[in-house]
């Protein structure tokens, strides 16, 4: 009989236990993570306008004459830059304006200032990236790289707004742009930014390299490349434009990247 009670007991016991949920009760399901936000696109590199209409100025035997001119220009924030004419003198160019008019209006208000005598509009089918589909590809780089030539041994000086700046390295490749019919901005980080990122083993004629000579791996020199692994350059205070080699120990050191601005 006793062990009749006991084995009701456990019998008792063991239905309370079942009934009291004891059973494990199943976890619920761990929540799926939210998927990470997709990255922004990054807007596509700025293609480089075109020039328009400018004013050309000057036709100087001494250089100084064209340096003096475009700074005196560059006190109306024009970005005057001189330049090797094909006759084998120095000319001044500024401006980019929309129409013939508009150019014309401002050179004769800057010749009333007695600031200039003669002008001559520079139209935008002059300039060599306005034939580029006539000639084919390679027509502007070749036209740059020959723009580029003019400059050498010309000495570190530059008729911007600020006189001390000399002829810098940024000026050189504005200028060089601008006379082919390119709008390229004003410093090389501007330079620097609105260019396509192309690497060292991808370097055509003409595309821009830049370096950090001012540490801090931040551009600060910018050169226009050759071919060969040669650029030339403004490199700095009483020197004179030259053509140096990007496996130049100081260079190589410095170099930070290249940007191209022809799609071709």
């Amino acid at each position: 009989m006793f062990h009749l009670k006991r084995i009701c007991c456990l019998l008792v016991l063991a239905g309370i236990f079942l009934a009291g949920g004891c059973v494990r009760t199943p976890l619920p399901p761990e929540p799926t993570p939210a998927p990470a936000p997709a990255p922004k696109p990054q807007p596509p590199p700025k293609k480089l306008s075109r020039l328009r209409y400018t004013i050309q100025v000057g036709a100087f035997r001494n250089l100084d004459n064209a340096v003096r001119l475009a700074r005196s220009l560059n006190q109306y924030d024009l970005d005057a830059y001189y330049f090797t004419h094909e006759s084998g003198l120095y000319k001044v160019r500024f401006g980019d304006f929309a129409s013939k008019s508009a150019a014309q209006k401002m050179a004769e208000d800057i010749r009333s200032r007695g600031i200039i005598t003669e002008f001559y509009i520079v139209p935008p089918q002059s300039h060599a990236a306005a034939k580029a589909n006539i000639h084919g590809p390679g027509y502007i780089r070749s036209a740059i790289i020959t723009r580029a030539q003019s400059f050498i041994g010309l000495p570190y000086q530059w008729g911007g707004s600020n006189p001390r700046d000399g002829f810098d390295c940024s000026g050189l490749t504005m200028a060089v742009y601008q006379l082919v019919g390119l709008r390229l901005p004003r410093s090389s980080q501007a330079q620097y930014a609105v260019g396509i990122p192309v690497s060292r083993q991808q370097l055509q004629k003409g595309d821009l390299v830049f370096f950090a000579t001012g540490g801090r791996n931040r551009v600060s020199h910018v050169g226009i490349y050759t071919g060969n692994d040669q650029f030339i350059h403004a490199p700095g205070k009483n020197k004179r434009i030259r053509t140096d080699s990007l496996f130049n120990r100081y260079f190589q050191s410095r170099y930070v990247g290249a940007r191209t601005y022809l799609q071709e």
